[in-house]
């Protein structure tokens, strides 16, 4: 940033943090006509690749913001196969090898519904820092976003009608006063909109595994003869499982770019040099490379922890503030995307008078529920690979040897059909017990990892339908409240609408009155939130619309439990990310 601080002095959302959890809530308020000041200590966008992978459930968000193409035109070359590969180092033997779809396949396979991929759109392999250039892109765009790298929150004060923060220009040292009607920290591990808070994350950390356990040294280099070297088939990730170096290898943008991580061993120094960082490459390479290091840095895995709490009154907090992943299964960067969509129509419907006092607060209760189930599934992911190890037997010759790299094969290949064919995870995240859902008695279908069962019991995500025009459903219904009307015969749609319009809520009905419809979705009606999840199912002869749409807003709710912002004390956690 140069020059002095322009930053608007009073704004109805204040967000810290412009990473994707942060320049994703900009986007979403200001579709609803909500105005926001988001500002990063950083001087832009994320410049290393950081998460390499962007679930399906994220791509239907980006789709519904308009630009999952864009984003899906990033990264590798449409005709790049995304595999997954494990070798004993990259240029000797391959163990197991999982096959994906290119870019230029996933529409088509989208459309036919292939690996029980229910879906308006399929993962897509791309480098964050791809990934935040749109979002910054798109979010400078709005009318109502103001946004501003090089300017840290130095401190704050929540009152009852408003926050005030004081922000600082990173060059110049200049502070400023910001009056902003809710603050909302998305501003990483470290987060200093947490710790002002006294909230500390409560779960696993410190795990000691042979891999993801403990500091791993993350490298970003460019070759121009990785692939010319390597005697395999191109894959989007390459996997080394050896007793010396394991590592994997991220291709960023299929020509000579590359994300290297590796576990350093006990007696490794955590300060790698530039000298050492090629050796740990030639070792998962297995001979020499030229490379050009880009980035050199060290990071930590074995994270399982989510914040005691997502805060409440007029301070919350998203992302990586809120909840740390070890990255298996890469689910920490779309998670935080996720917190972003279910705030953000929660606190524009409050910032606009239009949700009742128990609305803003279910998005604390909601988004901890989610970030505990996928970082236990993240864990368990983390030790499948990370508990596995190598036989010292794995590189030699002989039968015995050729044993060996079967059975690891057979583990590898099973692993990674777990970690990257993850549907259940992707769709299947559910917010029973949300006074913010009107549950009809039916049992929801069972949370598993790999295996997704499209459901319209309320709580979970709406399951996925092409219209017969060929549009997604997802197209048709938008960002407000939805009802779909699956019984041709029902004429309901009329008393929603009023009721809607009584509270000043926007209502889109959708008519999907074929026979696969009414089997896929159970019931004559589905009213569905402005986030795609399903808040009640059934007749309108056994419910009032207005009363029920007023309790799904929080007029009529009991808020779920608040979590008191104050802990008791920082933990092993705290402790661990002051560095």
């Amino acid at each position: 940033m140069e020059g002095p601080v322009q930053i608007a002095s009073k704004t109805q959302v204040l967000i810290v943090g412009g990473g994707p959890c942060g320049l994703m809530l900009s986007m979403e308020l200001a579709r609803r006509g909500v105005a926001s000041v988001l500002v990063d200590a950083k001087l832009r966008t994320a410049i290393n690749p950081q998460a390499n992978a962007t679930q399906a459930r994220t791509m239907e968000y980006f789709r519904r913001l308009g630009f999952a193409d864009e984003i899906r035109a990033l990264g590798l070359p449409a005709d790049y196969p995304t595999d997954i590969a494990y070798f004993t180092r990259y240029t000797e033997r391959e163990l197991a090898r999982f096959e994906l779809p290119t870019s230029a396949e996933a529409a088509s396979t989208a459309r036919d519904q292939l690996g029980g991929w229910n879906a308006a759109e399929l993962p897509h392999r791309v480098s964050q820092k791809f990934v935040e250039e749109v979002l910054r892109r798109h979010a400078d765009a709005e009318e109502l976003t103001s946004i501003h790298y090089g300017v840290r929150l130095t401190g704050f004060e929540e009152r009852d009608t408003d926050v005030i923060a004081t922000v600082e220009d990173v060059a110049t040292g200049e502070t400023q006063t910001i009056e902003a009607g809710y603050l909302v920290g998305a501003d990483g591990a470290r987060s200093f909109v947490r710790r002002a808070l006294g909230i500390s994350y409560t779960g696993e950390t410190g795990v000691s595994r042979d891999f993801f356990g403990g500091k791993m040294a993350a490298i970003y280099f460019r070759s121009s003869e990785f692939y010319d070297k390597v005697p395999h088939r191109r894959a989007w990730m390459y996997w080394a499982f050896n007793p010396d170096r394991r590592a994997w290898c991220a291709a960023v943008n299929g020509r000579d770019e590359f994300a290297f991580h590796t576990q350093l061993k006990p007696d490794e120094s955590e300060d790698v040099s530039p000298e050492r960082a090629k050796e740990m490459l030639a070792q998962a390479f297995g001979a020499k490379l030229e490379v050009e290091l880009l980035s050199v840095d060290t990071w930590i895995a074995g994270h399982a922890l989510v914040a005691e709490s997502l805060g409440g009154g007029r301070v919350y907090i998203g992302g990586d503030a809120a909840h740390l992943f070890t990255p298996a299964g890469g689910l920490g960067y779309n998670t935080a995307v996720e917190d972003a969509v279910n705030l953000g129509w929660k606190l524009a419907a409050t910032v606009k008078g239009l949700a009742g006092p128990a609305l803003l607060p279910s998005y604390a209760w909601e988004r901890r529920h989610l970030a505990t189930r996928n970082t236990a599934y993240a864990r368990q992911l983390a030790e499948s690979i990370g508990n596995y190890v190598p036989d010292p037997l794995i590189e030699a010759d002989g039968d015995a040897a050729d044993a060996i790299r079967r059975e690891a094969g057979e583990y590898l290949d099973g692993h990674a059909r777990r970690e990257f064919a993850i549907p259940g995870i992707t769709f299947g995240g559910r917010y029973d017990g949300s006074p913010m859902i009107k549950p009809d008695g039916t049992p929801p279908p069972p949370d598993a990892m790999n295996i997704y069962v499209p459901s319209a019991s309320p709580g979970g995500r709406l399951p996925h339908i092409w219209l017969d025009d060929g549009q997604s459903l997802f197209d048709a219904i938008g960002l407000d409240w939805s009802l779909l009307v699956t019984d041709p015969a029902n004429n309901s749609a009329a008393r929603f609408r009023v009721a809607a319009a009584e509270l000043g809520l926007g209502l889109i009905v959708v008519e999907l009155a074929r026979p696969d419809a009414v089997e896929l979705y159970g019931s004559g009606l589905i009213l569905v939130r402005p986030d795609q999840i399903v808040a009640w199912r059934g007749t309108a002869n056994e419910i009032d619309p207005l009363g029920l749409l007023r309790e799904l807003m929080g007029h009529a709710a009991a808020a779920p439990g608040k979590t008191p912002h104050a802990s008791s004390g920082q933990n092993d956690a705290e402790t661990l990310l002051r560095g």
